[in-house]
């Protein structure tokens, strides 16, 4: 096998690693709209795991396409990305097969940015509800709205504490 089918094939593994790692963020936004904690913990144990792999198949990526340069006597220690390398490939076959698979992860990556933007934000949405709620618990319920003198407390002898006792 030459090491262009070999980088198409890792290639083509790290695809299906991020489409993997896709279906893993769809069903985190499920267990955060849920509010499934333990499920949440979970995917965040197989996206871990997704990870690595990717981790690894990203090496070997690497790996290949020097290899791949020293082939064609090309002495380079960049970490070329697959756009660069294409330029390379002079046969019409690999360059097509290579773009093809560059296009298919392009668009993989790219669903799942999309996906771990919006669990970001449905994160960050659950993080100021939460925030919000503590405070409706520990401010004062009896806040007025119109303007109060400055030297006086504020209060209008009401109790200055809220429905969750922080003293306690």
């Amino acid at each position: 096998m030459s090491s262009i089918e070999l980088l198409i094939t890792v290639l083509e593994n790290l695809d299906v690693q991020h489409q993997q790692m896709l279906e893993i963020a769809k069903s985190k936004k499920n267990a955060i709209i849920g509010n499934d904690i333990d499920t949440l913990v979970k995917l965040m144990n197989q996206e871990t795991k997704g990870l690595k792999q990717i981790e690894l198949l990203e090496s070997k990526r690497a790996e290949i396409a020097q290899q791949y340069l020293h082939e064609r006597g090309i002495k380079s220690q960049l970490n070329l990305n697959i756009t660069e390398l294409i330029r390379l490939v002079f046969d019409v076959e690999d360059k097509k097969r290579l773009q093809s698979v560059q296009k298919q992860l392009s668009d993989t990556l790219h669903s799942l940015k999309q996906a771990n933007d919006l669990n970001q934000k449905l994160i960050e949405q659950a993080l100021s509800f939460i925030d919000y709620s503590l405070n409706l618990l520990v401010d004062t319920p009896y806040q007025e709205v119109t303007y109060q003198n400055p030297l006086t407390d504020g209060t209008g002898g009401k109790s200055q504490s809220g429905y969750f006792d922080s003293k306690a």
